[in-house]
């Protein structure tokens, strides 16, 4: 499955709307054993820009998806690593996953959400509050 997450990524590329930046990337999320594809789409007005990694899981959750696996992140061209909010919103739906950086070299490395947001803050936050531990 990794393999094949990895490609749906590097294919999403191609897809991406970044006429400003020129800076396309596609991502691919496992969720429930399906795989849910997205790509940056840049706007006009810089802060509407909605990343790849939030559009995969935008897909999967409409699709009714409540819990990711991993990611895959490829790019044309650099290395690739998700921003802060895409990694708060992957934390969101996992504690932790494994998160796969594909290099427009074709150069891949590993990691993990927790390596990237260590003491990360998430839904169980919340959960406690409202019980009132």
């Amino acid at each position: 499955m990794r393999q094949q997450l990895i490609e749906a990524a590097k294919t999403a590329i191609s897809r991406a709307y970044a006429p400003y930046s020129g800076y396309k990337v596609g991502a691919a999320v496992l969720a429930a054993g399906k795989i849910y594809s997205g790509v940056n789409v840049e706007n006009a007005s810089y802060g509407l820009t909605m990343c790849a990694e939030r559009a995969a899981v935008t897909a999967a959750v409409s699709d009714g998806a409540k819990k990711m696996e991993a990611v895959a992140i490829a790019v044309e061209r650099g290395s690739p690593s998700p921003c802060g909010a895409c990694r708060q919103v992957l934390r969101e739906f996992a504690e932790d996953m494994d998160i796969i950086l594909v290099a427009g070299d074709g150069t891949v490395r590993d990691t993990t959400l927790t390596r990237l947001l260590p003491d990360s803050f998430g839904p169980s936050f919340l959960s406690e509050r409202r019980r009132g531990t």
